[in-house]
C-alpha cells in the first residue's frame, strides 16, 4: 500500500509538472485567444467582455493559478459569487464542502475548459468522443504486436542461425526503421487502392460511419485493420528482437541445461522456464509502447481518417484551438502515469525476485 501511495504521489508531481509546462508553453504563443473565439465577428466591446469572462486580461501568474484551480479536484471559489450554482452545476459539476474565509471549497471533476472553435464545447465532451476510438486502435495494435512478437520471437529462437531466423531479424530491423507515417501511406495506397478489389479495404475511414441513408452511424470494423497493423509494426519488431535476445540469454543459463538433462521437453523448458524469466523487458516495452500508441497515433489517424485523439490534435493545431491540445496532452500524460504504475505491479507478479519496497 505504501508503495502504491508513493507511486501515486510521484505521478501527481509529474502531472503537475506537465500541466505547468503545457500552460506556459501554449500561453506565450502569439495570438489572442479572445480573437480566436470570436473569429471574424468581433469588436472592441465583445473582446473586452470575453477577456473579462475567461480571465484573459489577468496577469500571467493569476491565469496560471486559475488554470491549476480548474484542474484540481479540490478547488476554491469566491463565496461572493451569486451565480455559484451555475459554476457548480453547469461547469464544474462540483460538490461544495465547506467555507474557508471568503471562499467555498469544492470537490469536483478536473475542468479542462472549452474549445475556442466549437462554440464553447467542453473539452471533456470532445475527448469522450475521440479517446475511445484511439484506445480501440491502440489496443488492437498492441495485441497484434504482443502475440505476433512472442510467436515470431520464439520461432527465431528455436531456429537460431536458420534462414527463418535471419528473415525475422531483417523484418524486425525494417519494422523499427520505417516511420509510421510512411508505412501508413504505403499500406493505404497498396491495400486500400491497388488491391481494393481483393481486400475490400478502404484507404480512409473511421470505426463509425454514416449508413447509406445518412441517418444512423454503423460500426465498420474493416476500417480498423490497416491502421492497427501499421501502428503495431514498430512494437512488433521490437518485441521480436527482445524475446529472441532475452530468451537466448536465459536458455544459456545452467539451470536451463539442468532442466534439459532431466528430460524436460523443449516446450516445457521454453515456456515454463525460459520465457517467464525473460519476459520482464518485453513488459517494459509493451507498457511504454502502449502509452506511446495512445499518444503517437497522430499521423496514422490523420492519414487513415480515423476519428481519434490524434486526428483531433492535428485539427486543433491547424485551427489554433489551444484548449483542445492542452487537454489532450494532459490526458495522455495521465494515462502514461497510470500505465507505469500498473506495469510496476505486474512486475512483482511475474517475477517473484522483484520485491515492492
Amino acid at each position: 500500500m505504501i508503495y502504491i501511495l508513493k507511486k501515486i504521489l510521484q505521478g501527481f508531481f509529474s502531472l503537475f509538472g506537465v500541466a505547468s509546462l503545457v500552460f506556459f508553453m501554449f500561453t506565450i504563443l502569439p495570438g489572442d485567444p479572445a480573437e480566436m473565439m470570436l473569429d471574424q465577428n468581433q469588436n472592441s466591446e465583445q473582446l473586452k467582455v470575453l477577456k473579462n469572462k475567461f480571465g484573459f486580461d489577468l496577469p500571467l501568474l493569476d491565469q496560471y493559478l486559475y488554470y491549476l484551480n480548474d484542474l484540481s479536484p479540490i478547488s476554491f471559489h469566491s463565496i461572493n459569487k451569486s451565480d455559484f450554482s451555475y459554476y457548480e452545476k453547469k461547469i464544474y459539476g462540483g460538490i461544495p464542502l465547506f467555507n474557508l474565509y471568503n471562499s467555498i471549497i469544492v470537490f469536483k471533476y478536473p475542468y479542462l475548459r472549452t474549445s475556442y472553435q466549437r462554440r464553447g464545447k467542453p473539452i471533456t465532451d470532445i475527448l469522450s468522443e475521440t479517446l475511445p476510438n484511439t484506445a480501440i486502435l491502440a489496443i488492437s495494435s498492441i495485441m497484434i504486436a504482443i502475440f505476433g512478437g512472442l510467436f515470431f520471437g520464439i520461432t527465431a529462437t528455436i531456429f537460431k542461425d536458420h534462414w527463418i531466423d535471419r528473415f525475422l531479424l531483417l523484418f524486425s530491423t525494417l519494422g523499427m526503421s520505417i516511420p509510421s507515417f510512411f508505412s501508413a501511406i504505403l499500406f493505404s495506397w497498396f491495400f486500400g487502392y491497388l488491391l481494393n478489389s481483393y481486400t475490400n479495404l478502404n484507404m480512409t475511414g473511421s470505426l463509425y460511419e454514416l449508413d447509406d441513408f445518412g441517418d444512423n452511424y454503423r460500426i465498420v470494423l474493416k476500417n480498423l485493420i490497416l491502421p492497427s497493423f501499421v501502428l503495431g509494426i514498430r512494437p512488433l519488431a521490437i518485441i521480436i528482437q527482445l524475446v529472441r535476445s532475452n530468451l537466448l540469454e536465459v536458455l544459456s543459463q545452467d539451470y536451463i541445461k539442468t532442466a534439459f538433462s532431466k528430460g524436460l521437453s523443449n516446450y516445457e523448458v521454453i515456456f515454463k522456464h525460459g520465457l517467464r524469466n525473460s519476459i520482464n523487458p518485453v513488459i517494459t516495452a509493451v507498457s511504454g509502447w502502449f502509452a506511446s500508441l495512445l499518444a503517437g497515433a497522430i499521423f496514422v489517424e490523420y492519414i487513415f481518417g480515423w476519428k481519434g485523439l490524434g486526428k483531433e490534435i492535428v485539427e486543433a493545431l491547424n485551427h489554433l484551438d489551444i484548449p483542445v491540445v492542452m487537454g489532450s496532452v494532459l490526458v495522455i500524460a495521465f494515462m502514461f502515469i497510470i500505465i507505469n504504475i500498473v506495469v510496476d505491479l505486474i512486475y512483482t507478479y511475474i517475477d517473484p525476485r522483484i520485491k515492492i519496497n
